[in-house]
Parts: C-alpha cells; structure tokens; sequence
C-alpha cells in the first residue's frame, strides 16, 4: 500500500524523487522520537536529533537555549510529569524543501497525565498543543535545528 502510495505521488507531483519521500520518512520517524521520548520520559531522545545552533520561539518570546539547557529543562519536566497519552490529534505535515536540505513538520498533540508539583502534590495534566518542528540536512543527517509551538487555550 506504501508503494502504491508512493507512485501515486510521483505521478502526481513528478519533482518529488524517491530520496525526498525517503527524506520524508526520516522526518516522521524523528517526530515520532519526540512523542516516545515524552512517553518514555527520556530527553536524550530528543536532543540528540537538535543542533547545537538550535531556535526557540514559544509565548511570544524567541530564545537559543544551549543543548545542555535543553537537556536540563526536559530532564527536569519528565522528572515531575508522567504522561499516560501523547499522541498527534492529526496525521503530522511534512515537507522538505526542493534541494533536499530543509525541512519540517507541523504537528498537534493532545496529552495526558500526572505532573508533580514542588509540594509533592499529584495533578492531572491536560494540554493540545501545535507546533512546527524545523529541520536541515547536515552532512547527509537531519538535525531538528527549531520549534516553533503554542498551547490551544
């Protein structure tokens, strides 16, 4: 069904080649590393896809937190919150640019669960989030280099 899938699209959009569909793949799995690293509560699952030079814009505020920031700030999340669900509300969209060296990934989450707060109290956590994952080719690898998210209200 995946073949066909494929050829489909290659008769129907003929500049996608068979290493942009591999491409995109590759995207989708490395999204895919982000919903089990949050599940598994792992945050090596993540940073080991991002790029030193990484970008963050989130609640109005752009940033460049380092990979040990990041590693910090999500050993510290999975440390207090335990998600029984995080799943992708819709099928993620990806896209890899004409030249094969960009790319991203739009997505929305819903997740559930327990976080921990700093009096050791237990509360439900709920959230649908959206967010746009960026990403570059580096020496024949994909690296997220970006995120861009928001939270539904």
């Amino acid at each position: 069904m995946k073949t066909l899938l494929a050829c489909c699209l290659l008769w129907l959009f003929p500049g996608v080649t068979h290493a942009a569909t591999a491409d995109i793949d590759t995207l989708r799995a490395l999204h895919a590393r982000v919903i089990q690293a949050h599940l598994e509560r792992n945050p090596n699952l993540i940073v080991r896809d991002e790029t030193a030079d990484y970008l963050v814009a989130n609640r109005g505020v752009i940033t460049r937190p380092s990979l040990q920031d990041r590693r910090d700030r999500f050993t510290a999340y999975f440390a207090s919150t335990r998600f029984a669900s995080y799943v992708d509300l819709v099928e993620p969209v990806v896209e890899v640019s004409a030249d094969g060296t960009l790319g991203w990934v739009v997505v929305q989450v819903e997740a559930k669960g327990v976080q921990t707060g700093d009096d050791g109290k237990e509360a439900s956590v709920a959230f649908v989030s959206a967010w746009i994952e960026l990403y570059q080719k580096r020496d024949g690898r994909w690296f997220r280099t970006g995120n861009v998210s928001n939270f539904k209200p």
